[in-house]
Protein backbone atom coordinates (compact mmCIF):
# COMPACT_ATOMS: atom_id res chain seq x y z
CA UNK A 1 0.00 0.00 0.00
CA UNK A 2 1.24 3.42 -0.61
CA UNK A 3 3.49 5.11 2.53
CA UNK A 4 3.89 8.76 1.70
CA UNK A 5 1.92 11.24 0.54
CA UNK A 6 3.00 14.14 -1.60
CA UNK A 7 1.50 18.06 -2.50
CA UNK A 8 1.91 18.85 -5.98
CA UNK A 9 -0.88 21.66 -6.67
CA UNK A 10 -2.44 24.26 -4.91
CA UNK A 11 -5.21 26.89 -6.11
CA UNK A 12 -6.36 29.60 -3.49
CA UNK A 13 -9.14 32.31 -3.62
CA UNK A 14 -10.22 34.53 -0.89
CA UNK A 15 -10.76 37.67 0.30
CA UNK A 16 -6.88 38.90 -0.49
CA UNK A 17 -6.02 36.99 -3.73
CA UNK A 18 -8.12 35.11 -6.32
CA UNK A 19 -5.09 32.63 -7.01
CA UNK A 20 -1.77 31.38 -4.81
CA UNK A 21 0.09 34.25 -5.77
CA UNK A 22 -1.99 37.10 -5.07
CA UNK A 23 -3.03 35.67 -1.61
CA UNK A 24 1.20 35.08 -1.03
CA UNK A 25 1.56 38.79 -1.80
CA UNK A 26 -1.25 39.59 0.58
CA UNK A 27 0.23 38.25 3.23
CA UNK A 28 4.12 39.52 2.18
CA UNK A 29 2.47 43.06 2.34
CA UNK A 30 0.27 42.84 5.43
CA UNK A 31 -3.02 43.18 3.33
CA UNK A 32 -6.55 42.49 5.10
CA UNK A 33 -9.66 42.27 3.35
CA UNK A 34 -11.64 42.42 6.64
CA UNK A 35 -13.75 45.13 6.28
CA UNK A 36 -17.52 46.16 6.09
CA UNK A 37 -20.55 43.81 3.69
CA UNK A 38 -20.50 44.54 0.16
CA UNK A 39 -22.32 41.64 -1.41
CA UNK A 40 -25.20 40.64 1.06
CA UNK A 41 -28.19 42.70 1.71
CA UNK A 42 -28.42 41.87 5.09
CA UNK A 43 -29.35 43.94 8.10
CA UNK A 44 -26.02 43.57 9.66
CA UNK A 45 -24.43 45.04 7.30
CA UNK A 46 -23.54 47.92 9.37
CA UNK A 47 -22.24 46.40 12.36
CA UNK A 48 -20.08 43.25 11.28
CA UNK A 49 -16.70 43.17 9.70
CA UNK A 50 -16.61 40.13 7.19
CA UNK A 51 -13.76 39.19 4.41
CA UNK A 52 -15.31 38.93 1.24
CA UNK A 53 -14.01 38.07 -2.17
CA UNK A 54 -13.93 41.41 -3.90
CA UNK A 55 -15.75 39.71 -7.18
CA UNK A 56 -19.60 39.89 -7.97
CA UNK A 57 -21.31 36.50 -8.87
CA UNK A 58 -21.11 38.07 -12.73
CA UNK A 59 -17.27 39.05 -12.08
CA UNK A 60 -17.04 35.35 -10.81
CA UNK A 61 -19.28 33.55 -14.13
CA UNK A 62 -16.94 35.69 -16.40
CA UNK A 63 -13.31 34.11 -14.58
CA UNK A 64 -14.63 30.93 -14.40
CA UNK A 65 -15.96 30.96 -18.48
CA UNK A 66 -19.40 29.88 -17.21
CA UNK A 67 -22.16 31.57 -19.24
CA UNK A 68 -24.71 31.61 -16.53
CA UNK A 69 -27.07 30.00 -18.15
CA UNK A 70 -27.00 27.19 -15.59
CA UNK A 71 -28.16 27.75 -11.70
CA UNK A 72 -25.04 27.86 -10.13
CA UNK A 73 -24.27 29.05 -6.56
CA UNK A 74 -21.24 31.58 -5.45
CA UNK A 75 -20.13 28.78 -3.09
CA UNK A 76 -19.88 26.02 -6.02
CA UNK A 77 -17.84 29.40 -8.71
CA UNK A 78 -15.08 29.71 -5.65
CA UNK A 79 -14.71 26.06 -5.57
CA UNK A 80 -14.48 25.87 -9.24
CA UNK A 81 -12.00 28.76 -9.27
CA UNK A 82 -9.47 27.04 -6.54
CA UNK A 83 -10.15 24.05 -7.73
CA UNK A 84 -9.17 24.86 -10.96
CA UNK A 85 -6.14 26.36 -10.09
CA UNK A 86 -4.65 23.46 -8.09
CA UNK A 87 -5.64 21.34 -11.23
CA UNK A 88 -4.06 23.28 -13.62
CA UNK A 89 -1.06 23.65 -11.62
CA UNK A 90 -0.59 19.10 -11.24
CA UNK A 91 -0.68 18.52 -14.60
CA UNK A 92 -3.69 16.89 -14.16
CA UNK A 93 -5.38 17.24 -17.64
CA UNK A 94 -2.15 15.45 -18.70
CA UNK A 95 -2.49 12.18 -16.30
CA UNK A 96 -6.22 11.30 -16.76
CA UNK A 97 -4.90 7.53 -16.20
CA UNK A 98 -4.73 8.15 -12.66
CA UNK A 99 -7.67 7.13 -10.77
CA UNK A 100 -8.37 10.99 -9.59
CA UNK A 101 -10.77 11.51 -6.30
CA UNK A 102 -12.54 15.16 -5.69
CA UNK A 103 -12.95 15.31 -1.91
CA UNK A 104 -14.86 18.89 -1.02
CA UNK A 105 -15.47 20.35 2.39
CA UNK A 106 -18.43 22.94 2.63
CA UNK A 107 -21.10 23.48 4.76
CA UNK A 108 -23.28 26.46 2.83
CA UNK A 109 -24.00 24.45 0.14
CA UNK A 110 -26.41 26.74 -2.42
CA UNK A 111 -27.69 28.74 0.69
CA UNK A 112 -26.61 32.10 -0.94
CA UNK A 113 -28.99 31.46 -3.64
CA UNK A 114 -32.03 29.57 -1.75
CA UNK A 115 -32.32 32.17 1.02
CA UNK A 116 -33.45 34.92 -1.73
CA UNK A 117 -35.92 32.69 -2.80
CA UNK A 118 -37.41 31.43 0.68
CA UNK A 119 -40.13 34.19 1.47
CA UNK A 120 -41.13 33.72 -2.26
CA UNK A 121 -41.22 29.37 -2.01
CA UNK A 122 -43.17 29.54 1.19
CA UNK A 123 -45.91 31.59 -0.09
CA UNK A 124 -46.19 30.15 -3.58
CA UNK A 125 -44.83 26.68 -3.06
CA UNK A 126 -43.37 27.38 -6.55
CA UNK A 127 -39.79 25.33 -7.42
CA UNK A 128 -37.25 27.83 -8.11
CA UNK A 129 -34.69 26.28 -10.30
CA UNK A 130 -31.96 27.53 -7.15
CA UNK A 131 -33.70 25.03 -4.57
CA UNK A 132 -32.32 22.00 -6.14
CA UNK A 133 -28.75 23.42 -5.78
CA UNK A 134 -29.26 23.94 -1.74
CA UNK A 135 -27.50 20.42 -0.83
CA UNK A 136 -23.58 21.03 0.27
CA UNK A 137 -22.91 17.79 -2.37
CA UNK A 138 -24.39 20.12 -5.50
CA UNK A 139 -20.98 22.34 -5.40
CA UNK A 140 -18.81 19.04 -5.68
CA UNK A 141 -20.75 17.76 -8.54
CA UNK A 142 -20.45 20.97 -10.32
CA UNK A 143 -16.57 21.74 -9.40
CA UNK A 144 -16.31 17.88 -10.58
CA UNK A 145 -18.52 18.79 -13.75
CA UNK A 146 -16.38 21.72 -14.66
CA UNK A 147 -12.91 19.58 -14.26
CA UNK A 148 -14.15 16.65 -16.29
CA UNK A 149 -13.62 14.07 -13.05
CA UNK A 150 -15.67 10.95 -13.11
CA UNK A 151 -13.84 8.98 -10.45
CA UNK A 152 -14.61 8.88 -6.35
CA UNK A 153 -16.56 12.04 -5.05
CA UNK A 154 -17.69 12.50 -1.63
CA UNK A 155 -18.59 15.79 0.57
CA UNK A 156 -17.61 16.55 3.92
CA UNK A 157 -19.56 18.71 6.02
CA UNK A 158 -17.90 19.23 9.86
CA UNK A 159 -18.29 23.05 10.20
CA UNK A 160 -15.08 24.40 10.56
CA UNK A 161 -12.88 21.16 10.09
CA UNK A 162 -14.27 20.42 7.13
CA UNK A 163 -11.48 20.94 4.33
CA UNK A 164 -9.23 19.69 6.58
CA UNK A 165 -11.23 16.49 7.44
CA UNK A 166 -11.34 16.30 3.20
CA UNK A 167 -7.67 16.38 3.24
CA UNK A 168 -7.23 13.60 5.87
CA UNK A 169 -9.84 11.56 3.98
CA UNK A 170 -7.74 11.91 1.11
CA UNK A 171 -5.15 11.20 2.56
CA UNK A 172 -6.68 7.48 3.73
CA UNK A 173 -8.46 6.93 0.54
CA UNK A 174 -4.37 6.89 -1.31
CA UNK A 175 -2.68 4.81 1.58
CA UNK A 176 -6.04 2.49 1.47
CA UNK A 177 -5.10 2.02 -2.23
CA UNK A 178 -8.43 3.52 -3.38
CA UNK A 179 -6.76 6.59 -5.42
CA UNK A 180 -3.74 7.29 -6.59
CA UNK A 181 -4.51 11.42 -6.89
CA UNK A 182 -7.07 13.64 -5.19
CA UNK A 183 -8.25 17.26 -5.17
CA UNK A 184 -9.19 18.11 -1.34
CA UNK A 185 -10.10 20.95 0.45
CA UNK A 186 -13.17 22.98 0.66
CA UNK A 187 -15.11 25.73 -0.38
CA UNK A 188 -17.81 28.34 1.25
CA UNK A 189 -19.55 31.67 0.40
CA UNK A 190 -20.94 33.96 3.10
CA UNK A 191 -24.81 34.15 3.27
CA UNK A 192 -27.23 35.97 5.29
CA UNK A 193 -27.86 32.37 7.47
CA UNK A 194 -24.01 32.08 8.30
CA UNK A 195 -24.26 35.73 9.29
CA UNK A 196 -27.10 35.28 11.13
CA UNK A 197 -26.02 32.07 12.78
CA UNK A 198 -23.13 32.91 14.27
CA UNK A 199 -24.77 36.41 15.06
CA UNK A 200 -27.27 34.16 17.62
CA UNK A 201 -24.58 32.73 19.33
CA UNK A 202 -23.00 36.17 20.04
CA UNK A 203 -19.40 35.20 18.68
CA UNK A 204 -19.15 37.90 15.65
CA UNK A 205 -16.91 41.38 15.89
CA UNK A 206 -17.69 44.39 15.01
CA UNK A 207 -14.35 45.33 14.51
CA UNK A 208 -11.45 43.50 13.17
CA UNK A 209 -10.66 40.38 15.32
CA UNK A 210 -7.72 40.01 17.60
CA UNK A 211 -6.72 36.13 18.20
CA UNK A 212 -4.98 35.39 21.45
CA UNK A 213 -5.27 38.99 22.33
CA UNK A 214 -6.40 39.45 25.89
CA UNK A 215 -8.97 41.80 24.26
CA UNK A 216 -10.49 39.19 21.99
CA UNK A 217 -14.11 39.96 21.04
CA UNK A 218 -15.00 37.33 18.58
CA UNK A 219 -14.74 35.73 14.80
CA UNK A 220 -15.28 38.11 11.90
CA UNK A 221 -16.26 35.62 9.32
CA UNK A 222 -14.83 35.20 5.78
CA UNK A 223 -15.23 33.25 2.21
CA UNK A 224 -13.32 31.68 -0.28
CA UNK A 225 -12.09 28.34 -1.51
CA UNK A 226 -8.48 26.16 -1.42
CA UNK A 227 -7.61 22.81 -2.67
CA UNK A 228 -4.78 20.54 -2.52
CA UNK A 229 -3.50 18.27 -5.07
CA UNK A 230 -2.38 15.52 -2.95
CA UNK A 231 -0.56 12.25 -4.39
CA UNK A 232 1.20 8.88 -4.26
CA UNK A 233 4.67 7.76 -4.29
CA UNK A 234 3.98 5.77 -6.66
CA UNK A 235 1.99 8.16 -8.60
CA UNK A 236 4.13 10.82 -8.71
CA UNK A 237 6.55 8.43 -10.21
CA UNK A 238 4.89 8.20 -12.99
CA UNK A 239 3.45 12.32 -13.50
CA UNK A 240 6.74 13.76 -12.53
CA UNK A 241 5.01 16.44 -10.78
CA UNK A 242 7.06 18.95 -8.77
CA UNK A 243 7.04 17.73 -5.18
CA UNK A 244 5.78 21.29 -2.85
CA UNK A 245 5.99 19.41 0.35
CA UNK A 246 5.02 15.88 1.81
CA UNK A 247 1.55 15.46 4.33
CA UNK A 248 3.25 13.49 7.00
CA UNK A 249 0.62 13.04 9.89
CA UNK A 250 -3.46 13.77 10.28
CA UNK A 251 -5.30 13.69 12.94
CA UNK A 252 -8.95 14.08 13.72
CA UNK A 253 -10.61 13.82 17.41
CA UNK A 254 -14.42 14.50 17.75
CA UNK A 255 -14.72 15.26 21.97
CA UNK A 256 -17.90 16.33 21.28
CA UNK A 257 -17.95 18.46 24.64
CA UNK A 258 -20.68 21.04 23.46
CA UNK A 259 -22.63 21.99 20.49
CA UNK A 260 -20.45 24.73 19.62
CA UNK A 261 -17.56 24.96 22.24
CA UNK A 262 -14.69 23.72 23.36
CA UNK A 263 -13.64 22.00 26.61
CA UNK A 264 -11.92 24.65 28.75
CA UNK A 265 -8.88 22.40 28.74
CA UNK A 266 -8.73 21.91 24.73
CA UNK A 267 -9.09 17.74 25.42
CA UNK A 268 -9.92 17.49 21.62
CA UNK A 269 -7.29 19.71 20.08
CA UNK A 270 -4.52 18.08 22.29
CA UNK A 271 -6.10 14.77 20.88
CA UNK A 272 -5.77 15.68 17.56
CA UNK A 273 -2.33 17.62 17.63
CA UNK A 274 -0.91 14.63 19.19
CA UNK A 275 -2.33 11.78 16.63
CA UNK A 276 -0.74 13.86 14.09
CA UNK A 277 2.58 14.31 15.64
CA UNK A 278 2.48 10.42 16.33
CA UNK A 279 2.12 9.93 12.68
CA UNK A 280 4.30 11.39 11.59
CA UNK A 281 7.12 10.70 13.78
CA UNK A 282 8.32 13.96 14.49
CA UNK A 283 9.24 15.04 18.14
CA UNK A 284 6.87 17.99 19.03
CA UNK A 285 9.92 20.55 18.84
CA UNK A 286 10.73 19.49 15.34
CA UNK A 287 7.67 21.60 14.58
CA UNK A 288 8.50 25.14 13.31
CA UNK A 289 5.31 27.06 12.81
CA UNK A 290 1.72 26.72 14.04
CA UNK A 291 -0.67 27.95 12.08
CA UNK A 292 -3.75 28.00 14.76
CA UNK A 293 -7.42 27.66 14.30
CA UNK A 294 -7.22 31.09 16.30
CA UNK A 295 -10.69 32.41 15.48
CA UNK A 296 -10.51 35.46 18.16
CA UNK A 297 -13.78 33.94 20.80
CA UNK A 298 -12.91 33.46 23.99
CA UNK A 299 -13.65 29.89 24.08
CA UNK A 300 -11.56 28.52 20.99
CA UNK A 301 -8.25 31.01 22.25
CA UNK A 302 -8.17 29.50 25.60
CA UNK A 303 -9.16 25.89 24.69
CA UNK A 304 -6.47 25.93 21.87
CA UNK A 305 -3.99 27.55 23.83
CA UNK A 306 -3.72 25.46 26.58
CA UNK A 307 -3.67 22.44 24.47
CA UNK A 308 -0.87 24.02 22.62
CA UNK A 309 0.65 24.49 26.00
CA UNK A 310 0.09 20.97 27.18
CA UNK A 311 1.52 19.26 23.82
CA UNK A 312 4.85 21.48 23.56
CA UNK A 313 5.67 21.85 27.58
CA UNK A 314 8.03 24.99 28.06
CA UNK A 315 8.87 25.47 24.24
CA UNK A 316 5.99 26.56 22.10
CA UNK A 317 6.93 26.96 18.28
CA UNK A 318 6.15 30.24 16.33
CA UNK A 319 2.58 30.24 16.32
CA UNK A 320 0.16 32.53 14.80
CA UNK A 321 -3.58 32.90 13.97
CA UNK A 322 -3.88 34.11 9.73
CA UNK A 323 -7.51 34.95 10.20
CA UNK A 324 -6.99 38.48 10.42
CA UNK A 325 -6.06 38.53 6.98
CA UNK A 326 -8.80 36.14 5.34
CA UNK A 327 -11.53 36.08 8.03
CA UNK A 328 -12.72 32.61 9.19
CA UNK A 329 -13.59 30.55 6.01
CA UNK A 330 -15.24 28.13 8.14
CA UNK A 331 -15.78 25.22 5.94
CA UNK A 332 -13.06 26.43 3.98
CA UNK A 333 -10.75 27.48 6.15
CA UNK A 334 -8.57 24.38 6.96
CA UNK A 335 -7.44 23.66 3.01
CA UNK A 336 -7.07 27.78 2.98
CA UNK A 337 -4.86 27.88 6.02
CA UNK A 338 -2.62 24.89 4.90
CA UNK A 339 -1.81 26.80 1.98
CA UNK A 340 -0.74 29.43 4.07
CA UNK A 341 0.82 26.98 6.37
CA UNK A 342 2.71 25.60 3.19
CA UNK A 343 3.58 28.85 1.92
CA UNK A 344 5.58 29.60 5.09
CA UNK A 345 7.42 26.26 4.83
CA UNK A 346 8.28 26.96 1.08
CA UNK A 347 9.42 30.64 1.90
CA UNK A 348 10.65 30.63 5.43
CA UNK A 349 8.26 32.48 6.84
CA UNK A 350 6.44 33.11 9.92
CA UNK A 351 2.98 34.91 9.74
CA UNK A 352 1.82 37.77 11.40
CA UNK A 353 -0.92 37.27 14.26
CA UNK A 354 -2.43 40.67 13.30
CA UNK A 355 -3.66 42.93 15.62
CA UNK A 356 -2.58 41.47 18.54
CA UNK A 357 -1.23 43.61 21.50
CA UNK A 358 -2.19 42.19 24.92
CA UNK A 359 -1.15 38.82 26.13
CA UNK A 360 -3.85 36.84 27.52
CA UNK A 361 -3.01 35.83 31.14
CA UNK A 362 -4.48 32.21 31.01
CA UNK A 363 -1.37 31.80 28.47
CA UNK A 364 2.18 31.35 28.91
CA UNK A 365 3.47 32.52 25.12
CA UNK A 366 2.60 34.85 23.03
CA UNK A 367 1.65 34.58 19.18
CA UNK A 368 4.04 36.13 16.44
CA UNK A 369 3.10 39.69 15.89
CA UNK A 370 5.46 40.88 13.33
CA UNK A 371 6.48 38.94 9.88
CA UNK A 372 9.29 37.10 10.91
CA UNK A 373 11.40 36.32 7.71
CA UNK A 374 14.58 33.32 7.23
CA UNK A 375 13.43 31.26 9.40
CA UNK A 376 14.73 27.62 8.90
CA UNK A 377 11.17 25.66 8.76
CA UNK A 378 10.78 21.84 8.01
CA UNK A 379 8.13 21.17 9.63
CA UNK A 380 4.63 22.71 9.93
CA UNK A 381 1.49 22.28 11.52
CA UNK A 382 -2.60 23.59 10.58
CA UNK A 383 -5.30 23.53 13.59
CA UNK A 384 -8.70 23.10 12.20
CA UNK A 385 -11.78 23.01 15.04
CA UNK A 386 -15.19 22.50 14.35
CA UNK A 387 -18.08 22.26 16.56
CA UNK A 388 -19.38 19.82 18.54
CA UNK A 389 -15.21 19.36 19.23
CA UNK A 390 -14.67 17.67 15.86
CA UNK A 391 -10.64 19.07 15.75
CA UNK A 392 -8.46 18.18 12.98
CA UNK A 393 -4.61 19.01 12.57
CA UNK A 394 -2.29 18.47 10.06
CA UNK A 395 1.62 18.06 9.70
CA UNK A 396 3.35 19.34 6.49
CA UNK A 397 7.07 18.87 6.23
CA UNK A 398 9.87 19.94 3.52
CA UNK A 399 10.17 16.96 0.83
CA UNK A 400 13.73 15.73 1.16
CA UNK A 401 13.88 16.57 5.22
CA UNK A 402 14.38 13.86 7.07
Amino acid sequence: MPSRIFVTGLGFVSGIGNNVQENLDSLLNLRSAVGPVRHIETSLSAELCVSEVPLSKKELLAFAGISGTEACSRNSLLGMIAAREAFVHAHLEENQGLRTGLISGTTVGGMDECEKYYQDFLGNDNRNEFIDIYDCADSTEKIAAYLGLKGFMTTISTACSSAANSILFAARMMKAGKLDCAIAGGTESLSKFHLNGFNALKILDQKPCRPFDATRNGINLGEGAAYLVLETEEANKKTGNRIICELTGYGNACEAFHQTASSPDGTGAYLAMKKALDMSGEHPYNIGYINAHGTGTDNNDLSEGRAIETLFPGKVPYISSTKPFTGHMTSAAGSAEAIIAILALQNGIVWPNMNFSTPMPELNFRPASELIRGIDLNVVMTNSFGFGGNDTSLIFKKYGIY
